[in-house]
């Protein structure tokens, strides 16, 4: 699609953001903005993808996040372990 195509339209930006087409749907609407500046109700749908943008953005390092505190985890189960091993040590050469 191009800035020319007729399929430039509320209806299509709102077909590709439902798809979850968010860069198409936010290119159309980028477009008519430009073109209707005065319409609130473009400039709120487009704010309204961003902000989508954006939580999807944080919903995909949410996975990360479980993975890195889930290591943490385990990082200080084994200190906790070679600290009881070594207590383990020293008492059987004490």
């Amino acid at each position: 699609m191009t800035q020319d195509d007729p399929f430039y339209t509320v209806t299509m930006a709102e077909v590709h953001a439902r798809q979850g087409n968010l860069e198409e749907a936010r290119r159309i609407y980028r477009h008519l903005v430009a073109e209707h500046p005065e319409r609130e109700d473009l400039v709120r749908a487009l704010a309204d993808l961003e902000a989508r943008r954006e939580a999807r953005g944080a919903e995909a390092l949410l996975p990360l996040f479980r993975e890195w505190l889930d290591l943490i985890f385990r990082f200080n189960k084994l200190k906790k372990l070679k600290k009881l091993k070594r207590l383990g040590e020293d008492k059987q050469h004490a």
